[in-house]
């Protein structure tokens, strides 16, 4: 193999599939990155990049490279990171292999030469191919939904609900985020137990289903991040397949797919468009996840409409003078003034009260105590100016959403010694 890669383009590609790496592994290839390069008659090079930890795999196809030789072989991460890093004065970096038992990688800058000992490229894990899972072919698990999605869309609906899933706890399916995908509408939801963050958005690309009704799934939170870091422009176009055992995520350029999309690429639920530059695929988090629905409250007789910035920076405020025994800020509605007052008290810091003028305010006085960094949580993640809150008692839960109600936060209350 030999190709001569840009070294920015490069890098940005090591250091997202460098994310899959998993930090210790018994299995020598896992701790690599599989690096193949192809060049077919007339077509451009391609220098593909793959990582997995048995659970996740990314591979991101680059095509700001110059292939001289096909070949392939996997280089251990961390190395092939910091030597890219560490050339930081160099445009264009040429990889180099020899062949043998134990593969040798040369990385070669104008002034200087790096020999990194890799390994066979087959003793690399396969990776889960996304092409045959679409298509159902032969020797893979086939896929019960397709859809397309504009990649913004899609980062909107991660950032709104990743935030509020289980980081520590026995119930594993709590540790990632609910997908549903039921016609056009696609949902997502995540919960701790504590405050549960509902998304819903339409599907904007075309659909295939073998399954029929509702698909739904748990992605881990770990394969949501690495997404998040995968979406360069929010009007590119994801594709996105579940199977019983893992979901894809496939991301095309919007340039390229929408010059590829015709009759057909349609009719396979948005598979047409040329080859992805880069996908994505996790195992799905076994479990059942809770009756969602039932926690969101139906009867909330007070409605409060609240700047996000003034709300925020109050919550912020008052969270400061409180500590791991009274963690929470009493929160003080009242109707004839249309204002909030919040307070905190800490034993031997002190005590705290904050003043914000509400825009609105409907329903009787309430008194409410709650976990600042929840409050604080979702008013990071909602776009509006405007936040409606909806309260029905001290000691039942709240419920924050946006003005046109495709994004729910409940947020359970605390309490507080008098």
């Amino acid at each position: 193999m030999k190709v001569i890669c840009d070294r920015g383009a490069l890098l940005d590609a090591v250091n997202l599939v460098a994310a899959v790496v998993p930090s210790r592994s018994p299995t020598p290839a896992l701790s690599c990155v599989k690096l193949v390069a192809t060049k077919g008659p007339g077509q451009p090079g391609l220098l593909t990049l793959s990582a997995t930890d048995a659970e996740t795999s990314l591979h991101i196809a680059l095509s700001a490279v110059d292939v001289q030789k096909p070949g392939q072989v996997a280089v251990p991460a961390d190395k092939l990171r910091a030597i890219i890093a560490a050339e930081d004065g160099e445009a264009t970096l040429t990889l180099e292999t020899d062949g043998g038992t134990a593969e040798l990688c040369h990385i070669k800058g104008q002034n200087a030469h790096f020999r990194v000992f890799g390994f066979p490229a087959a003793d690399f894990p396969p990776m889960p191919d996304f092409a045959a899972t679409v298509a159902g072919a032969a020797g893979a698990e086939p896929a019960k939904s397709v859809f397309s999605q504009q990649a913004g869309t899609l980062l909107d609906l991660v950032s709104k609900t990743i935030f509020a899933t289980a980081r520590e706890t026995s119930r594993y399916a709590i540790n990632g985020v609910m997908l549903k995908r039921e016609g056009k509408k696609l949902e997502m939801v995540a919960t701790d137990g504590r405050r549960l963050a509902l998304c819903k958005s339409n599907i904007t690309g075309a659909t295939k289903d073998s399954a029929g009704g509702a698909v739904t799934c748990i992605v881990p939170t770990k394969a949501l991040n690495i997404l998040a870091k995968l979406v360069r422009d929010d009007e590119d176009i994801v594709r996105i397949a579940v199977t019983d055992s893992r979901i894809f995520f496939a991301f095309e350029d919007a340039v390229s797919s929408a010059a590829g999309k015709g009759e057909k690429g349609d009719k396979a639920g948005g598979a047409g468009g040329g080859s992805p530059r880069a996908v994505l695929t996790s195992s799905l988090v076994e479990g059942t996840f809770p009756p969602y629905e039932d926690v969101i409250p139906r009867d909330q007789d007070k409605k409060i409409t609240a700047s996000r910035d003034l709300l925020g920076s109050a919550v912020r405020k008052a969270a400061v003078l409180t500590n791991e025994e009274s963690r929470g800020v009493r929160m003080s509605f009242s109707k004839d003034n249309k204002q909030l007052k919040l307070s905190s008290r800490a034993p031997e810091m002190g005590e705290s009260e904050i003043s914000v003028d509400l825009e609105g305010y409907e329903g009787e006085d309430i008194e409410i105590s709650f976990n600042p960094t929840f409050i604080a949580d979702v008013l990071k993640v909602v776009p509006d100016p405007e936040v409606i809150v909806e309260l029905k008692a001290p000691n039942k839960p709240g419920l924050i959403k946006t003005p046109g109600g495709e994004f729910v936060y409940v947020v359970m209350p605390v309490n507080l010694p008098g």
